[in-house]
């Protein structure tokens, strides 16, 4: 079997959704009116803390496919203003986020649990773009989502291999910027963390062996596996990752902005950040190396981003280890393409069809799920009940 990343095809139903005459598709999804659409089509279940459990109408998977949304599109009208990662989130509503996250990863392990037939994988992603909003790879809806995905390994080994090119599937490995400059020193400002249930994986062993992937991207083992995830020490060791991941991102672009800038304010681990990156040299050179191109290239210029992009992702290896991964989202790729796989999604109401009975048991029994643990209320829509 060849190793290599994989293009799949994902049908989906045409979705009716009306965007208002002068408007581009992306300016649309971040409004109010969209959210409803979601809310009233899509919507399996919603709390009072604002977090929204959704089917993916325009999915990546139709074996296993649903997301949570904190949705603020009413209390927060400003896009630009609402929460995009968890560090942001009011510790309540992360209370009953990571209670979430706990009982739909667990359930997808319960029906999935043979490492050698299923992918699975959760993550989360920055969606604070500081592109314009009319920019192609903007976020289509800027508020905190996650997604919870399983792929059958079956058809992943039928898929064709995708292109190696694909800029999509160069975030990390040689292609990153972290990786190919500053890799030792990213790799030591993390081991400064103060993690106990993370451990730093070996070398090559998180790899899913169909893909290859991920590449050159930090990881961590779950240590104890599933039950680990039902401790509150887990959740706040991965805010600690994301922490760790949003000081270097900062650090490292203030000085490329600024020649020799201050450290950045509100920073989470300051004694870290000036040992480890500020009295780097190989920090400093890197970020002159961009600075310098950024005055003389701007397309260069242009293309990057000033505030940390990231995508964090839980997933099985192929050991049945729980892995946490984080990502330079530097270039806009989705969360399935950090593992190797590649979706193509083709409108394909009958194909979808086919599926949606068999998908929407498992969504509904998710659910049933959460109503239990009181993490929210069902929600009816025309294609299912409350």
């Amino acid at each position: 079997m060849q190793t290599g990343p994989r293009e799949i095809v994902t049908p989906y139903r045409p979705i009716p959704l009306d965007v208002p005459e002068g408007m581009k598709p992306n300016e649309f999804f971040n409004s109010t009116e969209n959210l409803n659409d979601l809310v009233h089509n899509n919507g399996l279940l919603q709390n009072p803390e604002g977090l929204l459990l959704y089917r993916k109408a325009l999915g990546h998977s139709n074996e296993f496919d649903t997301s949570i949304i904190y949705n603020t599109s009413r209390s927060i009208l400003d896009p630009l203003g609402r929460p995009v990662r968890r560090t942001q989130v009011p510790e309540a509503v992360k209370n009953v986020w990571n209670r979430m996250n706990q009982i739909i990863f667990a359930y997808m392990l319960e029906c999935y649990p043979d490492p050698d037939a299923h992918l699975v994988l959760a993550g989360e992603a920055s969606l604070d773009a500081t592109w314009p909003l009319t920019s192609p790879g903007v976020p289509s809806i800027r508020m905190l989502h996650n997604h919870f995905i399983v792929f059958d390994k079956a058809e992943l080994r039928q898929a064709p291999l995708a292109d190696a090119d694909n800029p999509n599937l160069t975030d990390g490995g040689q292609h990153s910027l972290f990786q190919a400059h500053m890799r030792e020193v990213y790799r030591a400002f993390f081991d400064g963390l103060d993690l106990r249930i993370l451990r730093p994986c070996q070398a090559g062993s998180c790899r899913i062996a169909l893909t290859g992937y991920p590449q050159g991207l930090p990881s961590w083992e779950v240590q104890g596996g599933a039950e680990a995830l039902k401790e509150v020490r887990f959740w706040r060791e991965y805010d600690t990752i994301l922490k760790g991941f949003i000081d270097f991102y900062r650090t490292f672009f203030g000085q490329v902005s600024t020649r020799n800038s201050p450290m950045p304010r509100d920073i989470h681990f300051p004694e870290l950040v000036e040992e480890r990156l500020l009295f780097n040299n190989d920090f400093l050179k890197t970020a002159k190396m961009v600075r310098d191109r950024c005055i003389h290239d701007a397309r260069y210029a242009n293309a990057i981003r000033w505030q940390p992009a990231f995508k964090q992702l839980i997933y099985r290896n192929d050991r049945g280890q729980l892995i946490v991964t984080i990502s330079q989202n530097s270039i806009g790729n989705a969360i399935t393409e950090l593992l190797g796989v590649v979706v193509k999604r083709v409108p394909d109401a009958e194909a979808y069809a086919r599926s949606e009975p068999a998908l929407l048991e498992r969504l509904l029994e998710v659910r049933r799920r959460l109503v239990e643990a009181d993490l929210g209320e069902g929600i009816a829509t025309p294609y299912w009940g409350a």
